[in-house]
């Protein structure tokens, strides 16, 4: 089977889970996708620069594979008069959804009260899709379950009765994670002295830095021996919690910053004694 997997944002975990997949499943996987940047609006603007490929490059393969940072509603409408393209199967990959994925207070669409038309995008991708699938059994009930509450909001016509149907064909399938490749480096040194606490998230509000940079500096202040290691992508406006964590914290700090060679990555976490998950 010739799967076409339609990524607009192809950075980070998403690029990880798309190469992933490709390598790993008996289907001929191609990958058309857009630079993982600027994810509002690859949101907008990805189904459109997609669907222009195939009106003028692409055939058509035997299946569509889109994520959830994927318009799919758009895609196709934008493809409706392209002969056979209706008679493609597609099924929505949901890595994450902008329905329950926490806010930063601070972005511009939630103050303005913009921030559900990236949810109702995630809406109408589940619906124009013949199967959903979803990474975990969390993310498909939190996300099915906070839906009618989102639809709420609107003043009419709110569709919820469409809910139960996305239930029918919604399905889990955890994400594949290649842990023997971490096994080369499993004779790295442990180094002595104190322990190591190893924080590896992207520089973003959802993923907690604050709380947990405040409890490293009580601990700090407290005298409790430890060593930080910060990794993880920066960007332009990360928390300003970063540059206040980096001065406090300096003289307990190994390392600080993004490591794009994975041996190197790899090194560190075997190195480290405490790898906390502060997602929110």
């Amino acid at each position: 089977m010739r799967i076409h997997l339609l990524e607009p944002f192809f950075g980070g975990s998403h690029r990880e889970w798309a190469l992933g997949y490709q390598r790993h499943s008996r289907h001929e996987v191609e990958l058309h996708t857009l630079p993982g940047s600027y994810w509002k609006w690859r949101m907008w603007g990805g189904a459109v620069a997609l669907a222009r490929k195939y009106r003028e490059v692409l055939a058509l393969p035997d299946l569509w594979l889109a994520t959830d940072m994927l318009d799919l509603a758009t895609f196709l409408g934008l493809l409706h008069d392209v002969p056979g393209a209706a008679a493609v199967p597609v099924v929505a990959w949901f890595h994450e959804n902008q329905l329950t994925y926490p806010w930063s207070p601070t972005d511009a669409d939630v103050g303005a009260g913009r921030d559900m038309q990236y949810a109702f995008i995630n809406f109408t991708t589940a619906l124009a899709a013949g199967r959903i699938v979803f990474n975990s059994a969390f993310h498909r009930d939190s996300f099915l379950h906070a839906l009618p509450r989102m639809l709420r909001r609107f003043p009419d016509r709110r569709q919820r009765d469409l809910v139960p149907a996305l239930w029918d064909k919604a399905h889990v399938l955890p994400v594949g994670l290649e842990l023997k490749a971490l096994d080369a480096w499993s004779d790295t040194p442990r180094s002595e002295g104190p322990p190591i606490v190893l924080w590896n998230h992207r520089w973003e509000f959802d993923k907690g830095p604050e709380p947990f940079f405040r409890a490293l500096m009580v601990l700090a202040g407290e005298g409790v021996p430890f060593r930080l290691v910060v990794l993880g992508e920066s960007f332009a406006r990360s928390p300003a919690i970063f540059a206040e964590a980096g001065e406090r914290l300096a003289d307990r700090i190994l390392h600080w910053g993004f490591v794009p060679d994975k041996a190197e990555y790899y090194r560190w976490l075997w190195r480290a004694d405490i790898l906390p998950v502060t997602s929110i």
